[in-house]
């Protein structure tokens, strides 16, 4: 097999272009999230809810969040641990959830989370029960009647029942139906997913890294475990070299030479575009991380800074809040990583614009 050599010039627009990013927009919502397989949930708006910021970013003015809230509600899509996925990419994950925590012998904290959830074998029952009468519910409507309570160093510390739910989700019984608001809505999963038989865990496996790579474009064959989606993609696609980046990638052979047309785009601080740290310094040599667990003195960029697409180079961060009460996007800062030409400053100052008019508010501007 081929191994095809790239240039780091290459490889981002191989990127871009394979996150919907280019000039030519996506012509709805399913094809966004079908094309890049998941969109992430996250509860911080200092701007916009982030799905809704990832949708608007490839779909423009068109998109309104209520496309999205009827899409989740005729099941088009659906929600599986804090994503947005087609629905017809749950058979993907139907062969783990039957066999979790996993085959063969277990890592000890597997096993851990194994021994957790038979020890509490009653309340799991007990909150099936609960959700077949009377689903679907919000987990404070669940019953906690476990007899060893969750521990944890962090937040999830006796948080037993939400803990329960995120096992049972994995294991294949329940599945969030709805929100009210904030509040994940539960149900039993055979009422949520749709009815199709699983391929075998191997094939799904395959299946899944293949998906993956395509909304990529290109990523590294192994990496670390990440706990809900991998930033590797296994023996996907075909293996590639970066001009100046050391190490083996593996890239989609059909964006290889695709023409490529981009334009400026502000994307939300967990946009997939810039979700692997470590792929975004190696390709796009952009430092960044979201600052929102940060004490305020520690920020570089601001709470919620949107970095900055332009063509296939990430070029700065804009440091915004939507204050909505007094009706203005507030920009605090647009964080130059290189310097911006005329070209360069109008495009982004426009697009600050755009963003202003979609929230419906004004753009107050440094």
């Amino acid at each position: 097999m081929r191994v095809h050599e790239l240039t780091r010039t290459q490889a981002r627009r191989i990127a871009v272009g394979a996150q919907l990013l280019g000039r030519e927009r996506p012509a709805g919502l399913l094809d966004v999230v079908r094309g890049l397989t998941l969109v992430q949930i996250d509860p911080t708006a200092a701007v916009a809810p982030s799905a809704d910021l990832v949708l608007w970013s490839r779909l423009g003015a068109d998109y309104r969040p209520e496309h999205l809230t009827a899409a989740l509600e005729d099941r088009s899509v659906l929600e599986l641990r804090a994503m947005i996925r087609p629905a017809e990419d749950l058979r993907l994950y139907r062969a783990d959830m039957a066999e979790w925590p996993g085959p063969g012998e277990l890592v000890y904290w597997k096993q851990a989370r194994k021994d957790w959830v038979a020890a509490n074998e009653d309340c799991r029952r007990d909150i099936l029960e609960r959700l077949e009468k009377a689903g679907p519910l919000p987990s404070r409507e669940l019953p906690d009647t476990c007899v060893v309570p969750w521990q944890s160093t962090g937040w999830t510390n006796h948080r037993n029942v939400s803990q329960l739910l995120e096992f049972m989700v994995l294991r294949g019984e329940v599945a969030v139906a709805g929100r009210d608001g904030r509040d994940r809505l539960w149900d039993l999963a055979c009422r949520v997913y749709p009815e199709e038989p699983a391929p075998p865990a191997g094939e799904a496996l395959r299946e899944r890294n293949a998906r993956r790579l395509r909304a990529l474009g290109i990523a590294r064959a192994r990496g670390p475990e990440c706990p809900v989606e991998p930033m590797d993609v296994g023996d996907a696609g075909e293996p590639a070299v970066v001009e100046g980046v050391r190490g083996k990638w593996r890239v989609d052979p059909e964006a290889v030479g695709r023409p490529f047309a981009g334009r400026t785009a502000l994307l939300s601080p967990f946009d997939r575009l810039v979700h692997d740290r470590k792929r975004t310094a190696e390709l796009f040599g952009f430092d960044y991380q979201a600052e929102i667990y940060k004490p305020a003195a520690k920020r570089r960029w601001g709470y919620y800074a949107l970095p900055i697409l332009h063509q296939d180079r990430l070029v700065g961060k804009v440091d915004a809040t939507a204050d909505r009460a007094a009706g203005v996007l507030r920009v605090a800062r647009i964080h130059r990583d290189e310097e911006f030409g005329t070209t360069l400053e109008a495009a982004v100052r426009r697009e600050i614009r755009a963003l202003a008019r979609w929230l419906g508010l004004d753009a107050e501007l440094p």
